[in-house]
């Protein structure tokens, strides 16, 4: 697989077929963008696994230590870190068999992208997944 940031198609394949996605980053403070996005994309009807190791329960829900904590198989791990910390995100991804790594807006590492692309994991960078969803989904 190969970066599908720039391919509307693949962009609204991934989005239509996802029903998992893991929010790597997802904080329990509602004034975040990381808890705003997951929430919209709860309201759009994603089954969403919060990642976050320093807080146990966002809204009731578990929070996740790592990747590999998910109870259930993830169609897209969406990251909230800083770019140097995607290409540790995307190993744990790999690891995890995850269907695809979506890299929020501002995040984006060309390492990162490359052991995706070697993996054939779909892999989106510096992009809004909510922007996303709104414009090809609606």
């Amino acid at each position: 697989m190969t970066d599908i940031t720039h391919d509307p198609a693949a962009l609204r394949d991934l989005l239509a077929s996802a029903r998992v996605i893991a929010v790597v980053g997802h904080s329990d403070k509602p004034t975040r963008t990381s808890y705003q996005i997951a929430r919209f994309l709860r309201l759009v009807g994603y089954t969403v696994y919060p990642v976050n190791p320093t807080v146990a329960q966002i809204d009731g829900a578990i929070s996740y230590p790592s990747l590999a904590a998910v109870p259930e198989p993830i169609d897209i791990v969406d990251v909230f870190r800083r770019s140097e910390h995607l290409l540790g995100v995307v190993e744990d991804a790999i690891a995890a068999q995850a269907g695809a790594v979506w890299a929020q807006l501002g995040v984006a590492d060309s390492a990162a992208a490359a052991r995706a692309q070697a993996a054939e994991m779909p892999i989106v960078v510096n992009t809004c997944i909510k922007v996303a969803y709104n414009q090809l989904i609606g």
